[in-house]
C-alpha cells in the first residue's frame, strides 16, 4: 500500500517519460509532444530519474576490457591519453601492423589543415604511414625530427616523410644531414647549414610528433647499427648509464630520467626539451622488447599518447602495479 505522501502522478509521468525515451527509443522532443510537455520538463524529468536512481545502464561491449586497460595507464601514469588494442597475434610484424592502422586512425582524427608533423624513423612510424588512408587531402607539412641513418631506405625518416605526405597529399620537407656524428663540434658543422637549420625549425613548429619509442637493451636493439656505436660504447650505455630506451636519440632510463646525454648531443635532431614543447606527442610501439622503453617513457612524461597493443600494456602496468 502507497503512503499518503507518495506523489503517484509525479512517479507515473517520470517512469513514462523513462519508457518511451529508452524503450520506445523516442526523442525528447517527440515526447514533450506527446505528452503536453515542454522539452525542457522532459529533460530536468529524465535528469531526475537519474538522480533518483530509476536508470541503471549497462552497456555490452567486447571493448570494454580494452577502456579498463587505457584508464589504468592513465591514472598510474598521468597519461592525457591511451589506444589499446587487442593483442591478435603472437608474431611482432602483425602486431606492429594493427597497432600501425591504429595510431593512423588517431592521427587523422586529431590532423588539421595547417598543421605541421614531425615524425622520426623506425619501424613505429613504418606501421603508421603504411596503414594511412585519408579520405581526403590534408593541407600538412611533414618534417623529421632527426637526421637520416644510410641503408635504412624503409624505415629512414625522410623516405618516411615523402611518403606519409604523399598519402595525406601534404608537403614533405628532407632534412639531409645524418642521424649522428661524432663529436659536438660536428654536430654544430652540421647545423650551421641554412637548410638544415631551417627544417629543424620548422620541426620545433609542429603541432604533431609521431615518433617511434626505440628500445636500447636488447641485442636486436637498432640504436647502435643507426649510430655506429661500438661495444665499449654499448657497456657505456646499457652498465653504466642504464639508458632503457629513446626518443629521436634521446635516451632515458628506467623512470624516464635523461640519460646518456654525452651520446644523445651527438643526434642531429630535436631535444628532450623541444619535443616537449609539441602540444601533441604521439608515441607509437609494441611487443615484449619494447616494455620497458614504453614505462620509461611514460614515467617521464614525453608522451600525451600512447598506441599499443593490450599485452604490451599490460605488461608495463605489470611492473609498476606490484611494486
Amino acid at each position: 500500500m502507497l503512503s499518503n505522501s507518495f506523489d503517484y502522478d509525479s512517479a507515473r509521468l517520470i517512469n513514462r517519460v523513462l519508457t518511451m525515451y529508452y524503450v520506445e527509443e523516442r526523442n525528447q522532443s517527440e515526447i514533450a509532444k506527446l505528452l503536453g510537455l515542454s522539452t525542457a520538463k522532459v529533460n530536468r524529468l529524465l535528469k531526475q530519474a537519474k538522480e533518483d536512481g530509476l536508470i541503471e545502464i549497462t552497456i555490452r561491449t567486447p571493448f570494454q576490457h580494452l577502456f579498463a586497460v587505457e584508464d589504468r595507464l592513465r591514472q598510474m601514469y598521468g597519461l592525457p591519453e591511451a589506444v589499446i588494442i587487442p593483442t591478435l597475434a603472437e608474431d611482432p610484424d602483425a602486431v606492429m601492423q594493427t597497432v600501425g592502422r591504429a595510431a593512423a586512425t588517431y592521427l587523422l582524427q586529431n590532423l588539421r589543415d595547417g598543421d605541421t608533423v614531425c615524425i622520426s624513423g623506425g619501424q613505429g612510424v613504418y606501421s603508421v604511414v603504411q596503414a594511412i588512408e585519408a579520405r581526403r587531402p590534408y593541407d600538412v607539412r611533414i618534417v623529421p625530427a632527426t637526421g637520416a641513418v644510410q641503408g635504412r631506405h624503409y624505415l629512414d625518416v625522410n623516405y618516411l616523410a615523402t611518403h606519409l605526405a604523399e598519402k595525406l597529399g601534404g608537403q614533405a620537407y628532407e632534412l639531409h644531414a645524418p642521424y649522428f656524428v661524432d663529436t659536438l663540434e660536428e654536430r654544430e658543422a652540421v647545423l650551421s647549414v641554412r637548410q638544415i637549420r631551417e627544417v629543424l625549425d620548422m620541426a620545433r613548429q609542429a603541432q604533431i610528433s609521431l615518433t617511434g619509442i626505440g628500445a636500447i637493451i636488447p641485442e636486436t636493439s637498432s640504436y647502435f647499427a643507426m649510430t655506429g656505436l661500438g661495444e665499449a660504447d654499448r657497456n657505456i650505455i646499457v652498465d653504466k648509464e642504464v639508458a632503457h630506451g629513446d626518443i629521436c636519440g634521446n635516451m632515458f632510463d628506467a623512470v624516464g630520467q635523461s640519460c646518456a646525454r654525452q651520446y644523445s648531443q651527438r643526434v642531429v635532431g630535436l631535444s628532450f626539451d623541444e619535443l616537449q614543447t609539441i602540444p601533441l606527442r604521439i608515441g607509437v610501439a609494441a611487443t615484449e622488447e619494447k616494455v620497458l622503453p614504453i614505462r620509461g617513457a611514460l614515467k617521464g612524461k614525453y608522451l600525451k599518447t600512447l598506441i599499443t597493443d593490450e599485452a604490451t600494456a599490460l605488461r608495463v602496468l605489470e611492473l609498476d602495479e606490484k611494486s
